[in-house]
């Protein structure tokens, strides 16, 4: 019974490794000695063998296995398996356009480099957006093609910080300054005054393709895959990721099954922290002491203004 239990055992460790399967075959020779040792036709010498021999096998397997799991190396080989277990691995799901990882810096590289030449869903931190770089009018031009978009509807450009934006000097007022010091990062997109300040901030090339000939939406989203990916590729001109006149992307997966046999690759992110858009705030009128809502997101109307109002009182 010992035997041909033990003949499964050395079966199951052949899928596993050489050191089990090592143990598991002198375990059956040792079932076999205590059998002839019964019968009093075993040498005593190889009992004695057969015992050590397991035993040794038995420390290294313990002391492999375990330096091995607290390192997360094979520090100590263990061997292959005798018999490879030939079933086929699933294949993973093909998707109609490259996708890569917001975990890794290595996703973000994918995709700044997808950037240079083409248009990319990514996450902010409210819903997904559709990217184009601005160092390529063209890509800006294909957003409004995938989308549909109404070409009357100007584009809003996204970097990564106020610094950034305070580095292109723009001619801003005290008050413009100090609130969007307030608004940013976050859920909010304040439209400013359009100049050549653009072309100090790397908006150069895409000059007349975002936003008007007078104003320029900015976003400064509070989400540090979408900073870090604007520090590698510049200004980015980013509009929603959906069809125009449907519901926002709220997931990676909506994203690639919408819009993806027309872009160039995905950053994945899972669930988006929002479940609608940012809120849209004219300050182009802001020096004598008024801004619009002109679209309520993630932001409230009436938080908006209290920001505002707090920030204006302040300045008196």
């Amino acid at each position: 019974m010992f035997l041909v239990v033990n003949a499964f055992l050395m079966l199951i460790a052949a899928y596993g490794n050489l050191v089990l399967l090592t143990l598991t075959t002198i375990m059956e020779v040792i079932v076999v000695c205590f059998l002839l040792s019964t019968l009093g036709r075993l040498p005593y010498q190889l009992e004695v063998a057969m015992l050590s021999l397991f035993a040794i096998i038995c420390l290294y397997g313990t002391l492999a296995s375990l330096l091995n799991c607290i390192f997360s190396k094979k520090l100590l080989p263990l061997g292959p398996a005798l018999i490879k277990n030939n079933k086929k691995k699933e294949a993973a799901p093909t998707t109609p356009c490259p996708v890569a990882s917001s975990r890794g810096t290595s996703g973000l590289l994918k995709i700044a480099k997808l950037l240079e030449n083409g248009v990319c869903g990514i996450p902010t931190d409210t819903v997904y957006a559709l990217a184009a770089s601005c160092k390529n009018p063209s890509a800006i031009e294909k957003i409004y093609n995938i989308k549909d978009r109404p070409a009357e509807k100007p584009i809003c450009i996204c970097i990564s910080s106020v610094e950034q934006l305070v580095a292109a000097k723009p001619p801003f007022s005290p008050l413009l300054w100090e609130f969007m010091r307030n608004v940013y990062p976050g859920g909010i997109s304040c439209i400013v005054p359009k100049g050549d300040w653009l072309f100090k901030l790397g908006v150069g090339p895409a000059y007349d393709r975002v936003g008007t000939k007078e104003s320029i939406m900015i976003r400064v989203p509070d989400h540090t895959v979408t900073a870090h990916l604007c520090d590698i590729t510049g200004p980015l001109a980013i509009t929603s990721a959906n069809p125009s006149g449907e519901p926002d992307s709220t997931h990676h997966d909506m994203v690639i099954d919408r819009l993806g046999h027309k872009i160039q690759g995905v950053l994945c992110d899972g669930e988006s922290n929002e479940v609608v858009a940012s809120t849209v705030v004219n300050c182009l009128k802001i020096n004598e002491g008024t801004i619009t809502i002109l679209r309520e997101g993630c932001v409230p109307a009436a938080k908006v203004r209290q920001i505002f109002e707090r920030v204006k009182n302040s300045m008196l």
